[in-house]
């Protein structure tokens, strides 16, 4: 199959990638000739572990271009998908989507022939019809049909996501356009990976659904963690304890500083608009974003008061910042509330992540960023876990209580256990609902 992807941020990257590594023959297109350049120069924009050695495969292969050249590409596709940003728009929380009807709009004078428009941006329900009158209006005379395909990869998994999914959820209408959707996705479906087709607006849904839930599971185990520490509870036993019921799964039952990233804030706020607009108000989502919120407030007040109270003039080690390890995505990031609000109460703040520099420099004025956990926690009095990345999961904890002038730790992501960090040297140690 001949497909063209719109778009080469995250959502687009991998899946056109992906695409091409199952054997069809992808373009993928962006406005940026920068970005293009550099991936034509076998440079991958973004963090995600395998990504570009699966790229370098298949341009080698011939199976996979990038162009700015928007009409060439679409030229003879199968299948256009769209797969640019659709970020929260200022004002009343709901997704922007001018990216996708300026691409459905692109799309509309450059078809010669029929193909199937696919929507991989998260967008809210509607959205594909919206599309389809874009096209209409600009092209009465085409002859397409649209379908919805959203995406479920996580940072730091995308390809492994992609190549073996918990299901591929495709939206369509006519059954023109449902073969040309389960050819593309004909060597999943070989491996009897779960394909289900519905309708356009239950496959829009699906996704904000999915993604509101797991959201709720986050902050539903973070309120548990402010009762455990309350109560005298151990958090870590108690989502054990819930998790090995098979209904509920232990999966996102990790307590820790608030979600953050490319979709579960954006996703949340954009289902409590839809909600809003049709008079169904979601509740139990506008209040699990609510906690979130409180959830990242609460992580300053541990480690102040960690910290006797006052940061004003300490040095403090961050470890981590972006919004998950193995990713460089500092989107709604806990850090972007936390470290802020550190420097601000008059801390000196040192940060070390793998991968968050590139964004977070811009983000995060006012701190010193530096390589090496040690170098950071030299002369502080606080070491924050913020961020799980593995070479934090197994600090030398002597070494590091040693470096430091008063050694004190605030575990947010519970990493280590408190008897080993105190008998490491530290001074003071706290966690989350433990």
């Amino acid at each position: 199959m001949n497909i063209t992807m719109i778009g080469t941020g995250y959502v687009g990257l991998v899946s056109g990638v992906c695409f091409s590594d199952f054997g069809h023959q992808v373009t993928c297109v962006d406005l940026s000739e920068e970005k293009i350049a550099r991936l034509n120069q076998g440079e991958v924009p973004i963090y995600e572990p395998g990504l570009d050695e699966v790229m370098a495969k298949n341009v080698k292969a011939n199976r996979l271009t990038f162009t700015t050249d928007l009409k060439a590409a679409v030229d003879g596709a199968d299948a256009v998908f769209i797969a640019v940003g659709t970020p929260t728009r200022r004002g009343d929380g709901h997704a922007d989507l001018s990216y996708v009807m300026a691409a459905a709009e692109d799309i509309a004078h450059a078809m010669t022939d029929y193909c199937v428009v696919v929507t991989k941006s998260t967008v809210p329900v509607g959205t594909n019809r919206q599309v389809a009158e874009v096209i209409t209006k600009a092209r009465p005379d085409a002859q397409f049909d649209v379908a919805s395909n959203p995406e479920f990869l996580r940072e730091g998994a995308a390809i492994d996501d992609f190549m073996r999914p918990d299901r591929v959820v495709v939206g369509v209408e006519s059954e023109r356009a449902k073969e040309i959707m389960g050819e593309i996705y004909r060597p999943l479906f070989l491996r009897e990976f779960p394909i289900v087709y519905t309708d356009l607006e239950s496959a829009e849904l699906i996704k904000y659904a999915a993604n509101a839930f797991l959201a709720t599971k986050i902050s539903f185990i973070n309120e548990m963690a402010t009762l455990c520490e309350r109560v005298g509870a151990d958090v870590k036993a108690v989502a054990k304890g819930m998790g090995l019921d098979g209904r509920i799964g232990n999966k996102f039952l990790h307590p820790g500083p608030g979600f953050g990233g490319s979709c579960f804030p954006k996703d949340t706020s954009a289902l409590a608009r839809t909600g809003q607009e049709v008079g169904v108000p979601m509740s139990i989502t506008e209040t699990v974003m609510r906690v979130n919120d409180q959830i990242k407030r609460r992580m300053i007040d541990k480690v102040m008061t960690l910290c006797d109270d006052t940061v004003n003039g300490k040095t403090i080690a961050v470890l981590g910042v972006t919004f998950k390890p193995n990713t460089d995505d500092m989107r709604d990031a806990p850090a972007l509330t936390i470290v802020p609000a550190l420097v601000g109460a008059g801390a000196k703040v040192r940060v070390v992540d793998p991968q968050g520099r590139h964004e977070g420099e811009a983000l995060l004025p006012g701190v010193e960023w530096m390589d090496d956990a040690y170098d950071a926690a030299a002369d502080a009095e606080c070491v924050i876990l913020l961020t799980e990345w593995n070479e934090f999961r197994a600090l030398d904890l002597p070494a590091l209580a040693s470096a430091m002038k008063s050694p004190r730790m605030a575990d947010l992501r519970n990493i280590y256990d408190q008897g080993d960090v105190m008998a490491a040297g530290f001074v003071a140690y706290t966690a989350v609902g433990r």
